[in-house]
């Protein structure tokens, strides 16, 4: 049976192509994206819960149980936010501590 087929050689390193515009080149890479987009997923969902919670408020109409839900949401949200600017600033100092980059194609926002 062995002899069918016979025998291969291998002929040198084998390499793979990537995609073209393909930036991921090592593991680092693709955490550190992982991490600048659940950051930035995080914030937008913050936004999203805080704008929810201004909306039942102001359609409210006065009732008190809806005032405190809406109350309740906007406390929450701005908790997340803590949170989130926390675990930023934890990431933050690692890349300080350690010497490496977490969030190296990650850049906050800047007003002109």
């Amino acid at each position: 049976m062995l002899t069918l087929f016979g025998v291969a050689y291998a002929q040198g390193a084998i390499t793979v192509s990537q995609p073209a515009g393909f930036m991921i080149t090592d593991v680092g890479t693709l955490i550190a994206g992982a991490i600048g987009a659940a950051f930035i997923i995080a914030g937008l969902l913050v936004f999203g819960y805080l704008v929810w919670g201004g909306i039942q408020w102001i359609t409210a109409g006065g009732d008190k149980a809806n005032i405190e839900s809406a109350r309740g949401r906007i406390s929450n949200a701005l908790v997340g936010l803590a949170i989130i600017a926390a675990a930023y600033a934890v990431v933050l100092l690692l890349q300080y501590v350690f010497g490496f980059t977490i969030l190296g194609g990650v850049t906050l926002p800047t007003f002109y």
